[in-house]
């Protein structure tokens, strides 16, 4: 029987943190064109972004500034997070942040009442 062989890559990961999938969805970002579909899709990106730290780092939020840095890094420069769309994105979902962790902590404090 024919097998069928298995190709892995072997291209290092720049930033581990965040995988090879965001990585390759930086990669491709980079090479849109349209301006207003290259926005949308960093904004997607970030908020991926923001997720996976939330998933590692459940007390802490990552700041806005270490998202640009980190989009910096991972295209070499090539897409920028200065625009107002961006900020005005990462500024919703750090209230939506905000509000989770204080009901979290409201109902941490009613579970230990119940006892």
């Amino acid at each position: 029987m024919n097998q069928c062989p298995l190709h892995h890559r072997t291209d290092a990961i720049k930033l581990r943190n965040y995988g090879r999938i965001l990585q390759d969805l930086v990669a491709y970002a980079t090479t849109i064109t349209d301006e207003q579909q290259r926005r949308a899709a960093t904004i997607y990106i970030a908020r991926c972004m923001r997720q996976k730290n939330q998933i590692w780092n459940k007390d802490f939020e990552s700041g806005v500034q270490r998202l640009r840095e980190d989009i910096e890094t991972l295209s070499d420069g090539k897409l920028s997070t200065s625009f107002p769309e961006f900020t005005e994105a990462m500024a919703i979902h750090a209230a939506a942040f905000e509000n989770a962790q204080k009901k979290d902590m409201r109902n941490k404090t009613a579970r230990k009442m119940k006892r």
